[in-house]
């Protein structure tokens, strides 16, 4: 659309704004789209849930979680691997049976080919011309065993049957396009579902938030804007403030608190513990909103291309 009139549809030009109304309506194409403070975790919820944790605890990584949910996750991960590891033993088991099989069928056919090779060493000439029953000569009353007829029959009709026979097409593992699947060893560890690392419920650590004072009583505590303060520096805690949780007593600090008490004589200044740069856990918080607040404010979203055929 020009600007010269709304309706004017004789510009040799398509414009920017014409190719991203088309986009739009048509579905083609790369949309994006910038964040809202609303679309982004707030430092105090799960990881998992998005929600106020109730029962707080968080990760060496400094990655926050719900108890409740963490635990879920884990057990889930740990149901998926013992499925795992009941399919590969199966599968070791059917391995040896079928070791154990080979070997006996091995053994079966040495023993048979040595009683032929001895049934084929003889003292006497044998008249080739003797019929098949044992008689002494060719006689009209004789009858012949149909399977020892087949047996010693030179034709190759009797195999024709046997090569025709397909496997059946209705039972999954005898089709012929049907592959095994080879169950490989799980790995038994489970791991945190943000960092990627090996996670154990031992090594969660209960997180101890003081309560900032209740101006909005009325409201619940997810609708309240201000829910969490340090404890020694009294600062509302949010996302915008880079906060830590003592790990030896659970409670949550702004940094600036760390680096002007702890990091002098190394002493809790709430239960005057003695602490270490490991008991020290930097809080893994969201975005602010703003394009320099840590975290990417922008998302994208990848359609069809258009290409000229």
């Amino acid at each position: 659309m020009t600007r010269h009139g709304k309706n004017c549809t004789a510009g040799s030009v398509y414009t920017y704004h014409e190719k991203q109304q088309d986009s739009k309506k048509s579905g083609w194409g790369s949309t994006k789209a910038r964040l809202s403070k609303d679309g982004i975790k707030d430092f105090d919820c799960c990881s998992i849930t998005l929600q106020p944790c109730s029962d707080p605890v968080v990760t060496q990584d400094g990655h926050l979680y719900n108890r409740e949910a963490i635990l879920e996750y884990i057990l889930h991960q740990k149901q998926v691997i013992a499925k795992k590891m009941k399919a590969y033993k199966k599968q070791l088991d059917k391995e040896t049976k079928e070791s154990k099989v080979e070997e006996s069928s091995g053994d079966r056919k040495k023993v048979e080919s040595f009683l032929k090779i001895e049934k084929q060493i003889t003292t006497k000439r044998e008249n080739p011309f003797t019929p098949i029953d044992g008689g002494a000569g060719p006689s009209k009353k004789t009858k012949v065993d149909p399977e020892k007829e087949a047996k010693y029959s030179v034709s190759n009709t009797a195999d024709e049957t046997k090569k025709k026979e397909l496997p059946s097409f209705w039972i999954p593992s005898l089709t012929p396009q049907a592959t095994e699947e080879i169950a490989k060893k799980p790995d038994t560890k489970t791991y945190c579902p943000m960092s990627g690392k090996p996670l154990k419920v031992k090594n969660l650590i209960k997180v101890n938030f003081t309560r900032a004072p209740d101006e909005e009583k009325d409201k619940a505590l997810v609708a309240k804007t201000v829910r969490y303060m340090c404890p020694v520096t009294n600062d509302i805690l949010g996302n915008h403030i880079k906060a830590a949780v003592l790990k030896p007593s659970g409670h949550v600090v702004t940094m600036e608190c760390v680096e002007k008490f702890i990091h002098k004589d190394w002493m809790c200044p709430l239960t005057g513990e003695t602490l270490t740069p490991e008991d020290i856990i930097v809080l893994q918080q969201g975005g602010t909103g703003f394009a320099g607040g840590g975290q990417s404010v922008e998302a994208k979203a990848y359609g069809h291309s258009m290409v000229a055929g």
